[in-house]
């Protein structure tokens, strides 16, 4: 009897794991179906129903992982973060001040929207109209934070360096949206950044030395 019991109970993880890598695949699968429609034709372009079809899911299975469009426009965002988070993990800014290092990760995050203005120019003005919590500025700040040295993120940093980086971050996201405008260069708007980040910077300290 016991014998006869053990194969259920070690199948279970097993088709657990796998569900969940199903549902992992499905999930983005439909974020990446997304985000080629805004990038083609904006956020209006993103109508649930044509999100469903292009990631060859049911249009209720659509509405269990993402209840509203802004639900999906928010895991758009986050993709292009993780990606970001990713550059920065393989090649972290090597500049010797937070600022030049918190600028690094800005323009590095610049040119990756760039490459899809259509979409950049999609989900920051969704974002910036959202009439719900996102998790866009947070986690720029969030990252901008462990870059820039002195408080290795968020949780640790003091209520002043974390209104420091957030203003930063905002100056980032209204210069953004000039160059999508057509108003700046990307020469300009690294320039401004510059000049932002050496000023709201000046305190930080140098992240610690990992050298014996």
């Amino acid at each position: 009897m016991t014998t006869g019991g053990a194969p259920g109970a070690q199948s279970e993880p097993a088709s657990t794991g796998v569900r969940t890598r199903s549902q992992h695949q499905r999930r983005r699968r439909i974020v990446q179906a997304a985000a080629a429609l805004a990038s083609r034709g904006g956020v209006e372009a993103m109508q649930m129903r044509t999100v469903a079809e292009r990631a060859g899911v049911a249009l209720g299975t659509l509405y269990r992982y993402f209840p509203s469009k802004m639900d999906l426009v928010v895991a758009v965002v986050g993709e292009e973060i993780d990606l970001l988070e990713g550059s920065i993990e393989r090649r972290p800014p090597s500049a010797t001040t937070a600022a030049g290092r918190a600028v690094d990760v800005l323009m590095r995050a610049t040119r990756g929207l760039m490459r899809e203005p259509e979409l950049a120019d999609a989900l920051i003005r969704s974002l910036i109209l959202a009439e719900v919590d996102t998790p866009f500025g947070d986690r720029m700040t969030d990252l901008l934070l462990r870059v820039a040295g002195g408080k290795p993120s968020a949780e640790t940093a003091t209520e002043e360096q974390y209104a420091l980086v957030g203003s930063l971050a905002s100056i980032w996201v209204h210069e953004l949206l000039e160059i999508l405008r057509g108003r700046r260069t990307y020469e300009q708007i690294q320039h401004r950044i510059e000049i932002a980040a050496v000023r709201l910077l000046a305190d930080f300290q140098p992240p610690p030395s990992t050298s014996n």
